[in-house]
This record gives C-alpha cells, sequence and structure tokens, in this order.
C-alpha cells in the first residue's frame, strides 16, 4: 500500500510575462489637443492693425542744452536747425554744425504725412556720416 502524502492543495502557477511597454495613447491624445489649441490660438495672437507712430503718450524728456533738429516737412524739404539742405549735402552740414563731434544727439522730426522710406533714407545718411544717437521726435498725445 503506497500512502500518498499530500502537502496541501495543488496551486497551479501563470506564466504571465511582464509588459515593459508603456502605454502613449493618453500621451498622444494629450499632445494632439494642445496641437489643436495653438492652431486655433497662433492666427489670434498676431494683430495686424493700423497705428499712428507719430504720436506718443509717454511724458517728454527735458531736451539738451543745445539740441540739433533734422526736419522733414511734408512735401520732403530737409532742414538742418532752420537751415534748409539737401539729402547729398546733409552730411556735410551736420559735421559743420556738430563740430565734427559724432557723440552728438540729433533730433529727427518727420512730418506725419512723410513716407517711412523718406525718413529711413535721411537716418541712413546720418549714420553713414558717422551720427549714432539719432532720436525721433514725436508730438505728445493729447487725451481725450
Amino acid at each position: 500500500m503506497a500512502i500518498q502524502l499530500s502537502s496541501g492543495p495543488q496551486v497551479k502557477r501563470h506564466n504571465y510575462q511582464q509588459n515593459a511597454e508603456m502605454n502613449i495613447t493618453p500621451f498622444v491624445d494629450v499632445m494632439l489637443v494642445l496641437l489643436i489649441i495653438f492652431m486655433v490660438a497662433a492666427p489670434l495672437a498676431t494683430v495686424d492693425v493700423p497705428v499712428d507712430l507719430p504720436s506718443n503718450a509717454a511724458t517728454p524728456s527735458p531736451p539738451p542744452q543745445d539740441p540739433i533738429y533734422v526736419s522733414v516737412q511734408a512735401d520732403g524739404q530737409l532742414f538742418v536747425q532752420e537751415q534748409a539742405t539737401s539729402l547729398a549735402d546733409l552730411s556735410g552740414l551736420i559735421t559743420g554744425v556738430t563740430s565734427g563731434a559724432k557723440d552728438t544727439r540729433l533730433f529727427l522730426r518727420g512730418d506725419q504725412a512723410v513716407d517711412y522710406g523718406t525718413l529711413m533714407r535721411v537716418m541712413n545718411t546720418l549714420q553713414k556720416a558717422g551720427y549714432t544717437r539719432i532720436s525721433l521726435v514725436a508730438s505728445e498725445e493729447l487725451e481725450p
């Protein structure tokens, strides 16, 4: 007679392998939602509004003791202080007025009707002459 020794109930073990892969589906869902939000919001972030640049709401700073003004009128006429000049003669006249001091601050005043290209040509002429301290002058904005 054979004696069977039992150590308890038989337990069946399953051979499940551990899954080491990451589930990226929620990550992809969140990225697609963010992409859609940015695609909708990006065109709203750009503003294409015409502005009137010659007005300024900041408090004006006190002018220096002897400012040198370069003025451009609406018809394109160019002045250094009150003396009329042309764009070709501008650098020579400025050098004479400033006595060759290249660190002199120049104030560029342009009429509101003057196109931007004309002001840039005047500014480029002054910079080519060695003057880098050029400030644009605007009228003080009146509060309504």
